[in-house]
């Protein structure tokens, strides 16, 4: 992986924000309350394995946030043409305490631009953007979370990953098609599950990024039909679950403003909740959240697993 700047990133955000983070014995996860605001500030309280964990600090939807934008874009240019005029009307909306950082998935994860809050010099890297044959979301989403990852542990912020792309599971250097292995044996399972191998591969990034606090956001330009691709595309949607974070799946051009604006708007409205981890806490941690004013039309949702690293 080649990350140039990747380092920079983080001490520039350590700099600007002097306050030191989460200590190693909390574990942060977003969280919103669907339906309407509290009337005040709620006061949450959540559980680890059903143990009580104190929720040591909470950062409201009005703090300081980054978020990472991570371009995948290979194919058709109108697609892409509507997706960077409606990312850029969004981060132009974004307020003065919301930072921007631009990275690319080709062939590895680069970056474009330093977090920023400079909406017209985002307006101008995002405008000189180039499509690539080789779509990168499987390889770079990753070293993508793990970077807001470190982020979010040295910095007392709310980061998301947002991942914008449109490739198709074929375009993959990695053969995902899965060949029959055994032309010989008619129930040989690769005849039988011909996504098993996309399956799979979600399967390990899920672990992968299990212990990774930064949610994934996702949004595919180009809903595919065909059934390897509705797999693929599934896969986002649970790989982005699985992080606290959300994926939106464009089936047409005039989707694509309406998709973005909704994602703009569920990563601003996020909550940032550390919490205290109790002793003995096993590696697979169940969260379970609640707060008195969620109640009625309004209700919570949040991360509900959490796999930390040891140590």
């Amino acid at each position: 992986m080649r990350l140039s700047g990747a380092w920079l990133i983080i001490a520039l955000l350590a700099g600007v924000h002097a306050t030191a983070g989460p200590q190693a014995e909390t574990v942060s996860i977003p969280a919103w309350i669907e339906g309407g605001d509290c009337a005040i500030a709620p006061q949450f309280q959540a559980t680890l394995n059903n143990k009580p964990a104190p929720v040591v600090t909470q950062m409201d939807p009005a703090s300081d946030q980054l978020i990472l934008v991570v371009f995948d874009l290979t194919g058709d240019l109108a697609l892409i043409d509507a997706a960077e005029l409606a990312i850029t009307a969004e981060i132009a909306k974004l307020p003065k305490n919301a930072w921007v950082g631009l990275l690319r998935a080709q062939d590895g994860l680069h970056v474009m631009a330093d977090p920023s809050a400079n909406r017209e010099s985002l307006a101008q890297t995002i405008q000189s953007l180039t499509a690539s044959g080789v779509p990168g979301l499987l390889d770079t989403v990753r070293p993508a979370l793990a970077l807001g990852d470190a982020i979010l542990r040295k910095s007392p912020v709310r980061v998301s990953v947002l991942y914008l792309t449109d490739g198709s599971i074929y375009g993959y250097r990695e053969d995902f098609t899965n060949p029959v292995i055994n032309e010989s044996d008619p129930h040989d399972l690769s005849r039988r599950i011909p996504g098993a191998l996309i399956e799979e591969k979600f399967s390990k990034l899920k672990d992968a990024v299990g212990s990774l606090e930064a949610p994934l956001f996702v949004v595919h330009l180009n809903y595919r039909r065909d059934g390897l691709n509705v797999t693929y595309q599934n896969g986002l949607e649970t790989l982005a679950d699985s992080t606290g974070g959300k994926a939106g799946i464009c089936r047409s051009v005039g989707e694509i403003p309406e998709v973005i604006a909704a994602m703009f708007a569920r990563i601003s409205s996020a909550w940032r909740l550390n919490l205290a981890v109790p002793e003995k806490t096993p590696a697979n941690i169940q969260i379970h959240l609640s707060a008195p004013c969620a109640e009625g039309e309004r209700r919570l949702s949040w991360r509900t697993r959490l796999y930390p690293k040891e140590g």
